[in-house]
């Protein structure tokens, strides 16, 4: 519909419903003769008279009287639904769509968002689960999560975790009958748990850093997963090495379930950020998301 059309069908509908050019040009904030002529126009483009005039008063025809019942209430929802995005950006409210690894997700997102989401039931959480990196922008996401804070152009990164140790871990029936490591390079000659990254299918190398001297080895192994959690269930069962966070071994760790070993090797690195493009307007609902997973030294 043209822009001329619209406005003109808008200025109908006051003149009709208020029964007076001069109240209906005072709503709109027009001239009465203004008013008037867009009428004429709108008739003439039409082809069919709308308004009847008189001296003393104006009234829809029939066909504006059609025209009244069919397309007010259609306006009436636009206005009804500007007026509910208006009041969208007062209160949180709406869907705010994340991409993570499954890790992240079940340590860092899920604890801090269930302590805030009870509070606004009108803001809704998408969580995708994935390993890889995908282009949020594309895929319609609003953010997404990530280590360290090496990001695409256009993206904003806000911490949301502590820093993070991953460690080389295995039982001790493993060792006993396999020996130790003392180097990362050792590993290649030992069974690994790989994880494989579905975005792009390759295998993460193992990261490794002591006295300034950064190492990546590809290991080698029986067991392949895309789940961080089933790399750490395998090493847990005496499969082989696991190659995982520190906070999802630690619990065994102390258990004496498994064994870190090449200790020194692993440094701390940059923990887990929100990512999200710099052009995003920020609604409410993603601004209490955002707070709400920000990381706070303690």
């Amino acid at each position: 519909m043209p822009r001329e059309s619209f406005n003109d069908l808008q200025a109908f509908l006051a003149v009709a419903r208020s029964r007076s050019f001069t109240k209906a040009a005072a709503q709109l904030g027009v001239s009465p003769s203004a008013l008037s002529h867009s009428m004429r126009g709108l008739e003439e483009r039409l082809g069919i008279r709308l308004l009847t005039r008189t001296t003393r008063s104006v009234s829809p025809t029939e066909a504006g009287e059609r025209l009244l019942r069919t397309v007010g209430p259609r306006f009436e929802e636009v206005e009804a639904e500007l007026a509910a995005l208006n009041e969208l950006r007062r209160k949180p409210a709406g869907t705010i769509r994340i991409t993570a690894g499954d890790h992240p997700a079940m340590t860092i997102l899920w604890p801090k968002l269930a302590k805030v989401l009870s509070k606004y039931p009108e803001v809704k959480v998408e969580i995708n689960i994935e390993a890889g990196l995908i282009d949020i922008t594309a895929q319609r996401f609003d953010a997404g999560v990530r280590l360290g804070e090496q990001l695409a152009k256009d993206m904003v990164s806000v911490r949301i975790g502590p820093d993070i140790r991953f460690a080389v871990v295995g039982t001790k029936s493993y060792f006993a009958k396999h020996g130790r490591p003392k180097t990362p390079q050792d590993l290649v000659t030992h069974s690994c748990i790989n994880l494989r990254f579905p975005t792009h299918g390759g295998l993460w190398a193992w990261d490794f850093e002591r006295g300034g001297r950064e190492l990546k080895v590809r290991v080698d192994g029986q067991l392949t997963f895309n789940s961080i959690f089933q790399v750490r269930d395998a090493a847990l069962d005496g499969y082989g090495l696991a190659y995982i966070p520190e906070d999802l071994a630690r619990p065994y760790l102390s258990k004496g379930q498994l064994t870190w070993v090449l200790e020194e090797w692993s440094p701390p690195w940059p923990g887990f950020h929100l990512y999200y493009p710099s052009r995003r307007q920020s609604s409410p609902a993603f601004a209490l998301i955002v707070d709400a997973l920000r990381h706070r030294k303690r």
